[in-house]
């Protein structure tokens, strides 16, 4: 499944038409799905970013939207206007993660009001985080670990991994983004979004 924007919206005239795509992908054809994803990942992307003015949560936020709209795609009702379905997941979700992104920054705000009493035993915490997250990476599955160390890490590009791991660029991004994910359910608190802010891009 590929999750890469393309460069251009909408489809030609000898493509197939969003609601064929729907019903054939309903039927189990993946690279039906796919082709919808290369078609509106350009339009849910700035539908994102235009909620959350953040290119890296906005890229997230599409990510959950395609599973989302792939796992409930039987009640997408008017398959022709697939787009505009789609648009409205997008919008929801990336509503809810701005108001819980609001809910952390003001958590973290009361945070730094202590930050000053807390600073040596917060030197003292360091190894043990890091270890923490050592550990945290080393209990995500492989392919999730290689995604998230090379693109975090490393600095390779979707293109590069996908050709490490053998698989689409789409499938790359998928692997990170369910890494990125499951690291945030595993660290939890600060330690989760200070990794989040190192590594977006």
């Amino acid at each position: 499944m590929n999750f890469a924007p393309q460069t251009s919206s909408g489809h030609s005239a000898n493509e197939p038409m969003d609601g064929t795509l729907v019903t054939e992908a309903r039927r189990g054809d993946g690279s039906a799905f796919d082709q919808l994803v290369r078609r509106h990942y350009r339009m849910a992307y700035h539908t994102a970013l235009r909620v959350l003015d953040n290119p890296s949560d906005a890229e997230d936020v599409c990510q959950d939207a395609f599973l989302r709209a792939l796992k409930h795609l039987d009640s997408c009702r008017e398959p022709d206007r697939f787009a505009a379905w789609l648009s409205r997941i997008v919008r929801n979700i990336a509503i809810s993660f701005r108001h819980a992104r609001t809910r952390r920054a003001t958590t973290s705000l009361d945070d730094l009001q202590v930050a000053g009493a807390q600073q040596v035993a917060v030197e003292l915490e360091l190894g043990e985080l890091r270890e923490t997250l050592r550990a945290a990476i080393e209990r995500l599955n492989p392919p999730q670990r290689e995604a998230l160390m090379r693109y975090d890490v490393d600095g390779w590009d979707h293109r590069a991994i996908a050709e490490s791991l053998k698989v689409s660029e789409g499938m790359s991004r998928q692997y990170l983004f369910q890494a990125r994910r499951r690291l945030r359910e595993l660290l939890g608190g600060d330690l989760a979004r200070e990794y989040q802010v190192l590594h977006a891009r």
